[in-house]
Formats: C-alpha cells, structure tokens, sequence
C-alpha cells in the first residue's frame, strides 16, 4: 500500500497491524495534513450486512468528540478499498512506556484518570469500547492520553447476544501464531471471555486490568497460551501482593471493584473511578496510609463529629475521675497477624488496662482489636466487622467500647474478649 493514492489520501509507511486490518499514515492532500487510514479485511468489505452496521457505527463514533478520544475523521472508499480516516495520534503507547517497568503512582493514576475521562465520554454516548488495552492507549507529548480505536470492535462483531469467542477479532490474530501471548486476550472481561453480550462493564474490568499493570508492571491475567490466559481470567486472582506497598487504600478497593469476576458485583459506572482517582490526587497526603473505604455523605461525617464530640467527653470524664490503678507490668509493642493494617488511633481504657483498635485485612474488611496492656497479643471482637475512624471509644468504666462501622455508631459489652 506504501506510495498508492486512494482518492485525495497518499498512503505511506505502515504503522500497525493486527486481525481487524492494517493502519498507514497518510497524507490527506486537499487539507494538508497527516492522517492515520485503516484498511478494513476483505471479508468484511465483502459483506453488506457488516458494512452497514459498521457504517451505522462509525458514526456514532464520528460523534465522540473529546479530547482523550483519537477522532475519526472519516469512512471512505476508492480503488476498491474500505478504509477509516482517523486522527494521527504521535507518541509512545501506554504498551511501550510500561515496558520500562512499573509506573510511579502518582504517573500511573494521573494517565489512567485521562483513560477514565475518555471512556466515560463514549459511555455516556452509549459506545463500548471491546477490546481496551495499553497497546490502544497513545501518550502523546506532555503526558496527554488518546484512546485509540473506540469501538470499532464492537462495530465490527456480531449483534448478537451471544458468540463463540474463539470467532472474536482478539483471539483470530493469536490462532494464526501460535505460542505467541496475545495482549488483548489478558484484558478480556469474564463475560467477553464466555462469548457473552458484554455492555461497559467490560471496559471497566479492562481498564482495572491496564491501571494494576501500571502499578506492578505485570499483567494482571496471564498465560503462556491464550486458553491459559483466559482460563485465568475466569479462576484465577490477580496477584494483589505485587502492588507497591504505598498504594493508597481507596486506589486498591477500586483494583477490586473494578476485577470483580461477577459482573454484577462490578463497579457499575466508570465515572467512580474517575472520581477516587481525582480525589486522591487532589490530597495524596490524606490517603498516605492504608484507610477504610470512605463512606460518602452527610450522615457518614455528622456520625464522625459526634464519635469525635464523644471520644473527647469520654477522655475527659476518665481524666477527672481517674483513680490510681494497681501498679502492672505495660507493654506497648502492638503485633498483628500478617497482612494486617493499624488504620484508627490506639484509644486506651480509662482504667489503663486494655488498647482498643481497629486494623484490616487484605480483603479490606475492618474489625476491633483488644490488647490488655499486660499482654503481647491482642484479639480481635468478629462481631465488630466494619469498624471505621475517627476511632473506638471506652465508657468511663471501661466495661463497653463504642464503634463506627461507616454508618452508624455500635456498642460492644465488655466480655472474655475484653480481659
């Protein structure tokens, strides 16, 4: 194709290619510029009804105008070839950058929020991407994010409610070389992986896939053969032990929300990322350590201010009250189980003979730790699941302890667990 002129466009050297078609740069002669122009399979060329719903497609996607979004310009014809005219996007893909290795987080999230912006404009339009990876992420200069082919898999696939995903544009490219890890397949949905109608959830599982590969250079699903990798993708967790160990807590439930397997479960709307990933760049310093998931609202910060108003009573009415407890041996060494994290202030009984605390595990769920201060080891109270800041709080005879679980405020009497 290098050199051939179809119509008002001189094609040049090639840029990609893959089981969709092949992608040249060309020169668009009447308006001066460089373009991007991809040739479409014959197959598809050859099949009025695909044609139609492709053209019916693009569209929509002619519609998409946004700045983390490559534009196309166009879908064209002559010398009896049907190719698509698109933005010329220059740079390195998001495929290549990783290749240096992991991503520092603060880069990580500032390129996979413009990956959020983009996909949520598309969303809102109702056109579903199918088939995100970084090798369809552009950088350009400046750090400015394009997302690459939007939706032409979707345009180019069976409007059916179910297909054989051995048939799928992703998986023909790896049948025709085989051996060779194909990337697309490590970022299929569950569903997708099925043969299953998907709808945008199935961007947001791969864009969960392209953010925890950002922050531990590895893939999150992957095989030495594309059954093995998709075998993953429907048993098989991610390695969450590999992302760095200051990843805030509000970035690692959304890895968790966004790889849910049941995609009902998912996270429903892209724009939540987006939102815990600007709230955490706008205050990086407020999620430095691992916190409870943050419970959004009025109700969530009046419950806070009156644990607060309470905890500082408590404190103080212990403090005028206090009585000189019998001399014992205290020790203030705190030991928690492995993958255990102090996430709340370390409040101690008016009658200074227990902590109380609240720590997670690595599925995220909260619960209260009692230590009595003449021991090493402390306890947790399983009734206590969802415990939350500010922090749990004694009655001044320090026989009870109050809580916040991210609702609503909890009592806990005082039992063998409390000795």
């Amino acid at each position: 194709m290098n050199g051939k002129t179809l119509g008002h466009y001189k094609v040049g050297e090639q840029l990609g290619r893959g089981g969709m078609g092949e992608v040249y740069v060309a020169d668009d002669l009447n308006l001066n510029r460089k373009v991007a122009v991809k040739f479409l399979p014959d197959a598809f060329t050859g099949d009025p009804e695909r044609m139609a719903r492709f053209e019916r497609e693009a569209k929509v996607l002619a519609s998409l105008n946004h700045p983390n979004i490559a534009a196309i310009y166009g879908l064209e014809q002559a010398g009896g070839k049907r190719f698509i005219v698109m933005e010329l996007v220059e740079g390195e893909s998001l495929a290549q950058r990783m290749s240096k290795g992991p991503l520092p987080i603060d880069e990580a999230l500032a390129i996979c929020r413009q990956i959020t912006e983009g996909l949520e404009a598309a969303h809102e339009k109702g056109v579903i991407h199918r088939d995100l990876k970084p090798a369809n992420v552009m950088i350009t200069e400046g750090d400015k994010v394009k997302i690459l082919d939007f939706g032409l898999a979707k345009a180019l696939s069976d409007e059916i409610q179910s297909v054989d995903s051995s048939h799928s544009p992703t998986l023909t490219e790896a049948m025709t070389r085989p051996g060779v890890i194909l990337g697309t397949a490590a970022y299929m949905s569950p569903e997708q992986a099925k043969g299953k109608s998907v709808d945008k959830r199935a961007d947001i599982w791969a864009f969960g896939c392209i953010l925890y590969e950002c922050l531990t250079g590895k893939r999150a699903f992957e095989g030495e053969t594309v059954t093995e990798t998709l075998a993953a993708i429907l048993k098989a967790e991610p390695d969450w032990s590999l992302l760095p160990r200051n990843t805030p807590a509000s970035i690692r439930t959304l890895l968790h929300r966004c790889l849910n397997r049941d995609s009902r479960e998912r996270q429903r709307d892209i724009g939540e990322s987006r939102i815990a990933i600007t709230e955490y760049l706008a205050n990086p310093a407020a999620q430095a350590a691992p916190a409870a998931t943050p419970v959004h609202g009025r109700n969530y910060w009046m419950a806070a201010s009156i644990l607060l108003f309470l905890g500082i009573a408590a404190l103080l009415f212990a403090y005028l009250n206090r009585k000189e407890p019998e001399r014992e041996l205290v020790q203030f060494s705190i030991s928690l189980p492995e993958k255990m994290i102090l996430f709340t202030a370390v409040s101690v009984s008016p009658d200074g003979r227990a902590l109380a605390f609240a720590a997670i595990d690595e599925t995220l769920k909260s619960h209260l730790w009692i230590r009595p201060m003449n021991s090493l080891v402390a306890r947790v109270i399983q009734e206590t699941i969802g415990a939350s800041h500010p922090f749990p709080f004694w009655s001044p005879d320090s026989r009870s302890i109050g809580f916040c679980d991210g609702t609503k405020l909890n009592r806990m009497l005082k039992n063998d667990d409390f000795q």
